[in-house]
């Protein structure tokens, strides 16, 4: 681990025009997994575009988009070695598709079809539509793993406005408390749904918030990949072997870290929003001036790891796998109203079945088209 941070710093290594800043150090990645890292973007942009397309076309339900935040996921997401967990909140689809989660399973959740989000094959914990609620399951499943021995970290996410919620304070006191190995990756895409980040904390930055919990907060540009890879592989390998001694608290370890990185999300909050009744355009366009993906590319080229050659091929790799995975989810036969009943616990409760027998008899006297009127 880097010696420590002051959370006002924000750490970057790419400019907004692709180049290694003056004095930053370039993060040990591969080439191909620097390839990979530009491709899992440009396909989460692509995804992103059509899954907007879907929902306006009435193809798909509400969606949140993420375009402008693929770096930050990308970037993360890329640091997990294979025994890590990731708890996502809603929107962190490009996070998931890195660790695994296929797209058409997301297209398939935002779609209506719980078994999108059945995920027992992989690293990965349900989607989590309350705010902050996902805060305490990772603490939780941080401190497991460290009663067990394990040698894994947990990664969790979560946007600037979950940081108003009680459940952020409680999961991350509990995780200084306990000293157990999480790293807390709070995307500040600016905006909570319409409450700009200035309405959400008086404190000048959201990462020093970890100091009153006793670890460490860190700030970084968030559409900057190569810089957010680099600091979350720093904070996960703390997670997992920390430093003897800590600065702040002689003589014990602190494992946890709390990220903040700075981005800006392009779209709106969900397809059930409007963004242009409290941001200015203006607003939209200066952010877009930083796009991650260009960002990244153009540092690549000049690299020698992608030409305009190279760039066609991704692009049409990308078109063709969203295609079939929007092909897929929408061959899927779609499930019934009851079967919502069938994945909030393991098993129904008396509650739960008591609720499908209501919906039952509603059915039988309106019918599925009356009743969704």
């Amino acid at each position: 681990m880097s010696a420590r941070r002051d959370p006002r710093d924000r750490v970057q290594v790419l400019d907004e025009d692709g180049r290694v800043r003056e004095g930053a150090t370039v993060p040990d990645i591969d080439d191909e997994s620097l390839v990979r890292m530009y491709r899992e973007m440009r396909l989460a942009r692509h995804f992103d575009t059509r899954a907007v397309s879907l929902q306006r076309q009435g193809r798909m339900g509400t969606y949140p988009p993420l375009s402008g935040q693929e770096a930050a996921q990308v970037g993360s997401a890329m640091a997990l070695s294979d025994g890590d967990w990731l708890f996502p909140s809603y929107r962190e689809h490009a996070a998931a598709h890195v660790r695994g989660v296929g797209l058409e399973r997301t297209l398939r959740y935002w779609m209506g079809d719980e078994r999108g989000n059945a995920l027992d094959d992989v690293n990965v914990f349900p989607v989590a539509v309350p705010i902050a609620t996902q805060v305490l399951h990772a603490t939780g499943a941080a401190w497991a793993a460290d009663l067990r021995g394990d040698d894994a970290a947990v990664l969790c996410y979560f946007g600037d406005g979950a940081t108003s919620e009680g459940d952020f304070h409680e999961g991350l006191n509990f995780a200084g408390v306990f000293d157990v190995p999480a790293v807390f990756f709070c995307n500040n895409n600016q905006w909570a749904i319409s409450v700009p980040r200035e309405r959400q904390s008086a404190s000048a930055t959201l990462a020093q918030k970890a100091h009153a919990y006793g670890f460490e907060g860190v700030l970084v540009d968030g559409m900057d990949p190569l810089a957010v890879y680099q600091v979350t592989s720093e904070a996960l390998s703390k997670a997992k072997d920390p430093d003897p001694v800590a600065d702040d608290a002689p003589g014990r370890a602190t494992r946890p870290t709390l990220v903040e990185a700075i981005q800006y999300r392009f779209g709106a909050h969900t397809t059930a929003d409007d963004p242009s009744v409290y941001r200015d355009d203006d607003e939209v366009e200066r952010w877009k001036r930083k796009d991650p993906i260009p960002r990244l590319e153009a540092y690549l080229r000049e690299q020698g790891l992608l030409d305009d050659e190279s760039v066609d091929a991704i692009e049409a790799e990308v078109e063709t796998e969203v295609k079939a995975a929007i092909d897929a989810a929408e061959r899927t036969e779609r499930p019934v109203p009851a079967d919502m009943f069938d994945h909030a616990y393991a098993e129904r409760t008396r509650r739960l079945d008591e609720q499908a027998t209501a919906l039952e008899r509603l059915r039988e006297r309106y019918g599925d088209e009356e009743l969704l009127e």
